[in-house]
C-alpha cells in the first residue's frame, strides 16, 4: 500500500536540522503557502456544499463537525466563531472530538483509533436529514471520524469529508467531497502544519460563505454580531451608521431600542417605526437583511405614492367644489 501524501519524506528537506534558520523558516513559510493555493482547487465543492448546508440549516438543522487531533482542534475553533460573528445560535453548532472536552486541554492521540466512543458521542444528538455533519481528517482514514460519518450517513444527514489525501475513505463515504491536496510537510507526518493550514483556510471559506448565504453579512459587514463587549459595540454602531446612513448617536439610540441587535437597528435607520416591526419585517425574510430593505423600500414608495394619489384626489375635490360654488 503506497504511502499517504501526508505521511511522506520528502528528499527536498534532507539535512533540514543543518540548515540555518533563515532557510527552515523560509520552508515552512513555503509549506504553508503552498497549502493555501491548494483550497483554490476546492472551491467549486465548497460552494455546492455551502448551498446544501443552508438549505438544511433554514429547514431547522444544525452544523456538526467532527475531527481527532490537530483537525478536532481546527474544528472546534471553526464553530466556536460563528455564534460571536455571525449570531448563529450556539445550541445549532455541534464539534464531536476524539477524547471529549478533555482533548481541549491535552490531546488524547489514541481516542482517534475509538469508534465506540464515536457512537456514543453522535448518538445523543438523534440526526435528521436536517442536519449538516463535517468530518475532518488530514489523512482520511481517522476511524473516530468515519465512525461519525457513517452514523450520519445512516440519518440520511449532508455528510462533508475534509482530507488531504486522494482517494481516502473519509471522501469516498461522503455526499460532498473536499480534497485538500496539500504538499507533503516540511516536517513529515506533522499535519498540523501544511495540512492544518489548509483545513483551517478550507473551513474558514465554508463557514463564512454559509452566514452569507444566511444573510448575516450585507456589503461586506457582519450584521448579526453579537455585541459583548465595547469593540464590539462600537463596531455595531459603525455597522448601522454606514448600512442607513444615521449618525452614531442615533445608531446608538436604535441598538438601545432593539437590545444590541444590528440588523433591526439599521431597519430603523432605514424608516421602519419600531424595533418590533423591524423583527417581523425580518421574520418575513428569513434574517436577510438586503432583501429586508428591498421590502420596506418598496413599501415606503407605496405609501408616498398613496399619499401623492391622495393629495391629488382632494385637489380635484376643492377644483369641483370651487366650479360648482361659481356655477
Amino acid at each position: 500500500m503506497p504511502l499517504r501524501r501526508t505521511e511522506q519524506v520528502s528528499d527536498r528537506y534532507r539535512g533540514l536540522d543543518t540548515w540555518q534558520d533563515d532557510a527552515i523558516l523560509t520552508a515552512m513559510l513555503q509549506g504553508q503557502a503552498s497549502a493555501v493555493a491548494t483550497v483554490q482547487r476546492a472551491l467549486p465543492a465548497l460552494s455546492v456544499a455551502a448551498s446544501d448546508i443552508v438549505g438544511r440549516y433554514e429547514s431547522g438543522g444544525r452544523l456538526i463537525y467532527a475531527g481527532a487531533g490537530s483537525s478536532g482542534v481546527i474544528a472546534r475553533l471553526d464553530a466556536l466563531e460563528l455564534p460571536g460573528t455571525y449570531g448563529i445560535p450556539s445550541e445549532r453548532i455541534v464539534t464531536l472530538i476524539a477524547g471529549g472536552e478533555e482533548s481541549l486541554r491535552c490531546l488524547n492521540n489514541g481516542a482517534e483509533d475509538d469508534r465506540e466512543e464515536a457512537r456514543s458521542a453522535i448518538e445523543p444528538l438523534e440526526l435528521t436529514k436536517q442536519d449538516s455533519v463535517i468530518g475532518i481528517s488530514a489523512s482520511g482514514s481517522t476511524p473516530y471520524v468515519l465512525a461519525v460519518m457513517e452514523a450520519a450517513r445512516a440519518a440520511s444527514a449532508l455528510t462533508l469529508g475534509m482530507a488531504c489525501n486522494a482517494d481516502a475513505p473519509l471522501l469516498k463515504l461522503c455526499m460532498h467531497e473536499v480534497l485538500l491536496d496539500s504538499e507533503p510537510e516540511v516536517v513529515a507526518g506533522s499535519t498540523r502544519m501544511n495540512a492544518g493550514t489548509a483545513q483551517k483556510c478550507a473551513l474558514n471559506l465554508l463557514s463564512t460563505l454559509v452566514a452569507i448565504r444566511l444573510g448575516h453579512v450585507y456589503d461586506g459587514m457582519m450584521v448579526n454580531l453579537q455585541a459583548e463587549n465595547s469593540k464590539l459595540k462600537e463596531r455595531a454602531t459603525d455597522i448601522v451608521t454606514r448600512a442607513s446612513g444615521v449618525d452614531a448617536l442615533t445608531a446608538g439610540q436604535y441598538l438601545e431600542e432593539t437590545g444590541g441587535a444590528v440588523k433591526p437597528a439599521i431597519l430603523m435607520g432605514a424608516g421602519v417605526r419600531s424595533a418590533r416591526d423591524a423583527d417581523a419585517l425580518l421574520w418575513s425574510v428569513k434574517g436577510n437583511l438586503r432583501r429586508a430593505l428591498e421590502v420596506n423600500a418598496e413599501g415606503t414608495e407605496g405609501s408616498a405614492a398613496c399619499r401623492t394619489d391622495e393629495k391629488k384626489e382632494e385637489a380635484n375635490k376643492d377644483q369641483g367644489k370651487k366650479e360648482i360654488s361659481h356655477g
